[in-house]
């Protein structure tokens, strides 16, 4: 009989699979030594808890959408053209790991309250990005003057994070086609009249 080696990242990306799928009160540490091919005790050779998988896989979604941020505002374009590439870039982490995206966005409330101040932290320093270049296209008269920073980046990041529950890949609507339209949208909304 052949068995296969599981390694922490394995455990961890099936523990990202499942509580995307399932959620994470839906995934027992049984489900998870099934996904693997292990007995539950086993699992425990790679992790001391169930919350330990779930702190790892948001972690890891909160890197993703915090390296996307940094890069799109690395950038020296208009407040336009950076709100195009944060929202561009979202839809990346989204659609390129859709099971840490969905555990993040989802299941980040089920962390113990230590572990979510710090992925609230985190999550409050990306949407500052967002208000940030939408404060600098209102001052520099890009965007409508009647806006709201905070609440639109709201506004904006909630169709931003709806997209895990909809798209489908092999869907009508291709990737970029998908970014086109939905960064098309938002900016209808938010630039100013000409």
């Amino acid at each position: 009989m052949v068995t296969t080696r599981n390694s922490r990242a394995d455990v961890v990306a099936a523990a990202g699979r499942l509580f995307a799928e399932r959620g994470y009160h839906g995934t027992s540490m049984r489900d998870l030594g099934r996904e693997l091919g292990l007995l539950g005790s086993s699992l425990y050779a790679h992790v001391e808890s169930k919350q330990d998988l779930l702190v790892e896989v948001v972690e890891e979604g909160a890197r993703l959408f915090e390296a996307s941020a940094a890069s799109a505002l690395a950038g020296d374009g208009s407040a336009t053209e950076r709100l195009r590439a944060l929202m561009a870039g979202h839809v990346e982490v989204v659609l390129d790991n859709l099971d840490i995206a969905r555990t993040f966005l989802n299941e980040a409330r089920a962390l113990d309250t230590p572990r979510r101040a710090r992925v609230i932290e985190a999550r409050d320093h990306y949407e500052a990005g967002f208000r940030s270049v939408l404060q600098e296209g209102i001052e520099a008269g890009l965007f409508r003057t009647d806006l709201d920073p905070k609440t639109c980046s709201i506004f904006v990041l909630s169709i931003l994070n709806a997209i895990e529950r909809w798209y489908h890949p092999t869907g009508e609507m291709g990737r970029d086609d998908l970014v086109e339209r939905v960064t098309g949208f938002v900016l209808f909304g938010v630039i100013a009249s000409r």
